[in-house]
């Protein structure tokens, strides 16, 4: 088995090779060309695809779940289309879009509640589901965790200008590069209270600010560079508090779709 760790391969010509099973993490495609290339059964994850061309292709039993803005498939944005069919089928998904702080009062209110028979519904399953994988995702308690660790850094951190928000349980994203002094602890398996726990302070402290929140904060920017993450200049509020309720949402559809997986394999 050949093992190509920390190589740089820049401007390297793989012509007949064969890469099937092979594990690719961290690995950069930028400008890179590929032909007669086959994508068969591949798993592509925490992937960045912008200003890609797929000409030629056959998409045949394919699952996307990402963001999609300007993808033309056969000449038609399709971001729109699939936009107006998910508003379509959760009309509450349009409150993710506020833009007054009367608005963002009624989406983060509209998220506790669905989260809460989302809670409800998970202590239904015996302990030891909560922890179980799905498709190698994360599990529920996992996902709460990483719920965490966006509210502590999207609001905490760089709203509110606590520079070292986090819990020893919190959870950055899997393709996330790793910082000095905030916790990364995947394999923890705590219960799903002492998790709760956390995300009570967390609700909580979101809450607070969206409740507090005037046209003007809304309108300003933030700037955190002290060591940590995240680091920007010039931040909109707005926007932070836009990815809060994206990430609570999506990951609340991530949640019940495993759930009812979890539910039909204990059947």
């Amino acid at each position: 088995m050949t093992d190509l760790t920390d190589r740089d391969l820049a401007g390297a010509n793989l012509e007949r090779v064969n890469l099937r099973e092979a594990h690719l993490t961290r690995v950069r495609f930028t400008d890179a060309r590929m032909r007669s290339v086959d994508f068969s059964g591949a798993d592509i994850r925490g992937s960045l695809f912008a200003g890609t061309r797929v000409r030629g292709a056959e998409l045949v039993d394919v699952t996307i779940d990402g963001e999609l803005r300007n993808v033309v498939i056969n000449g038609v944005d399709v971001g729109p289309l699939i936009e107006a069919e998910l508003d379509r089928r959760e009309p509450e998904r349009t409150l993710l879009r506020a833009s007054t702080p009367e608005e963002f009062g009624r989406a983060w209110t509209t998220l506790e509640r669905l989260w809460q028979g989302t809670i409800e519904r998970a202590r239904t399953f015996d302990a030891e589901i909560l922890h179980r994988s799905v498709n190698e995702e994360w599990s529920f308690i996992q996902t709460l965790r990483h719920l965490n660790f966006a509210n502590a850094a999207w609001v905490d951190r760089m709203i509110l200008g606590e520079l070292s928000p986090w819990h020893p349980l919190d959870l950055p994203w899997d393709e996330a590069p790793g910082w000095d002094g905030i916790p990364w602890d995947r394999q923890a398996r705590p219960t799903l209270d002492e998790v709760l726990a956390v995300r009570d302070r967390r609700t909580a402290s979101v809450r607070r600010v969206i409740e507090d929140l005037t046209p003007e904060q809304l309108e300003a920017t933030v700037t955190r560079t002290e060591p940590g993450w995240p680091q920007a200049e010039d931040f909109p509020v707005r926007t932070c508090l836009w990815i809060v309720l994206v990430e609570q949402w999506e990951h609340r559809r991530y949640a019940e779709r495993d759930l009812d997986i979890l539910a039909n394999e204990e059947g």
